[in-house]
């Protein structure tokens, strides 16, 4: 087994919010802010921050109601792309960041789109580099959403953490091919113990709020705003994101523009953990 380096972990006010980080590498080197998906951590990137960290200073934040950031006293008003967008723009500010390439999945893919258009914030134009997004498009499948509503909307819980990590591996089998202490550290890293003393996922349920505001996933016109390099990582049998949607994908925006680079993940659907060499380097050729 790979013995993980640390990262440093921080604290940083983001308008009302404080927001939890961690970071990798040097800090005088270029920046990847990394942003995970809807129901995850930051530490889902641990190992592809490992990877980047001699060459880049790696910046991975939980989202609000998620990890060790925040939770909203307002989540019907602040648990959207909007929002955690402002976020990711103040956090940039507080570090000082003037460019960054952008790792995101899923969620984080859909931020990161909201960040690089800069229609909503033009301070961001121009900020955002290089956009990877990890399973995450302008369009989602309907049947994947309501999948995610299910198994995310009313988080289990349990009195042990083995039991929680059994239930994460048949949650997310479809991020690939995790080894046993893969699984491990993923399950360690997504645990919160209630005031009974039984543990669930490390994310406030009201996240799924997202879900009940209008438009929050058509992204079609802030896709086709994107004017910077664009890569796109599709699960082999992902349910979000449609195989017709990648074609459309090549035809608008940066497919257009001839910006856009897509790769078919796999042995992966939605979304691929970015956890092995071939996909490390994928991202790596694509950011260099």
């Amino acid at each position: 087994m790979t013995v993980l380096a640390q990262p440093s972990s921080h604290y940083v006010q983001c308008g009302a919010f404080n927001v939890h980080y961690t970071a990798w590498g040097d800090e005088h080197a270029p920046v990847v802010i990394a942003w995970h998906g809807l129901a995850r951590t930051g530490r889902d990137f641990d190992e592809l921050a490992q990877q980047l960290a001699p060459d880049y200073r790696v910046i991975c934040p939980d989202t609000i109601g998620r990890g060790l950031s925040q939770w909203s006293a307002n989540p019907a008003q602040d648990y959207c792309f909007e929002v955690y967008a402002k976020i990711a723009l103040d956090l940039m500010d507080q570090l000082h960041i003037a460019q960054a390439r952008w790792v995101g999945t899923s969620m984080g893919g859909g931020i990161g789109m909201m960040c690089a258009a800069g229609l909503r914030w033009p301070a961001f134009k121009g900020r955002i580099s290089h956009l990877v997004l990890n399973d995450m498009a302008p369009e989602l499948a309907s049947a994947a959403i309501e999948r995610i509503k299910a198994y995310a909307g009313q988080p289990p819980v349990f009195y042990t953490v083995p039991e929680l990590e059994a239930f994460f591996r048949t949650a997310y089998a479809p991020f690939g091919q995790l080894n046993d202490a893969q699984w491990r550290h993923l399950a360690e890293t997504s645990t919160r113990r209630l005031t009974d003393g039984r543990v669930t996922p490390h994310y406030d349920p009201n996240i799924m709020k997202q879900f009940q505001r209008d438009n929050e996933f058509d992204a079609w016109a802030t896709y086709d705003a994107l004017e910077m390099p664009v890569m796109m990582l599709r699960g082999a049998t992902s349910d979000l994101v449609l195989p017709d949607t990648l074609e459309r994908m090549k035809t608008r925006g940066p497919g257009a523009r001839g910006l856009l680079r897509t790769e078919v993940i796999d042995g992966c659907g939605h979304a691929p953990a970015l956890n092995v060499p071939a996909q490390w380097q994928l991202i790596q050729s694509f950011l260099a």
